[in-house]
C-alpha cells in the first residue's frame, strides 16, 4: 500500500462518498443539507469552497444557496447567516482567483 500525499483530503473524500451512498436523499438535497450544516456549525470558508463546488456540479445555483440561507436564518440566527455569507463570498473569490490563474497558465502553454 502506498502512502498518499493528501491523506486528510483522501479521508474527507471517502467520508463524503460514503455519506452520499448511505443517504436516501438525492444529490441536490444532500448538497443543500450540507450547506445548511456548514452554516449551523460556523464552518470556515474552505469548507464552503469545497461544498459550493459540489453544489455547482450537481446543478444548484445561487438562488438555491440563497434559499437555504433564508430558510435556516430563523433557526441559526442572523449572525450565523451573515458570517456564512461573508465566507461564501470569500470562497467564491478564491475560486475566481484559481480559475484566473489556471486560464493564465493555459494561455502560456
Amino acid at each position: 500500500m502506498t502512502a498518499s500525499d493528501t491523506p486528510v483530503l483522501d479521508l474527507l473524500a471517502t467520508m463524503t462518498a460514503e455519506s452520499v451512498q448511505a443517504s436516501s436523499l438525492d444529490v441536490q438535497s444532500i448538497a443543500l443539507v450540507r450547506l445548511a450544516a456548514l452554516v449551523a456549525s460556523d464552518a470556515p470558508a474552505v469548507s464552503y469552497a469545497l461544498n459550493l463546488a459540489i453544489a455547482d456540479e450537481v446543478g444548484l445555483d445561487a438562488e438555491a444557496v440563497r434559499g437555504v440561507l433564508a430558510a435556516i436564518a430563523p433557526i441559526v440566527g442572523t449572525s450565523r447567516v451573515a458570517a456564512a455569507t461573508s465566507r461564501i463570498v470569500l470562497a467564491i473569490g478564491v475560486g475566481i482567483e484559481q480559475a484566473s490563474a489556471q486560464m493564465a497558465d493555459d494561455e502560456l502553454s
